[in-house]
């Protein structure tokens, strides 16, 4: 296998994650402001920050 080849094949598993990881800190990341709950005991407002 040509060393360019063997190169972008490892470039891109670098890449893909790079982008997988930000990905799931985006998801997992709580968002700041405030958090309206609704439950059993009734309404909840938190703030985040």
């Amino acid at each position: 296998m040509p060393r360019n080849v063997l190169f972008a094949i490892i470039g891109a598993l670098v890449v893909a994650t790079g982008v997988l990881g930000y990905h799931l800190y985006q998801e997992r990341k709580q968002p700041d402001g405030v958090q309206i709950s609704i439950g059993s005991r009734g309404i909840s407002v938190e703030e985040k920050k």
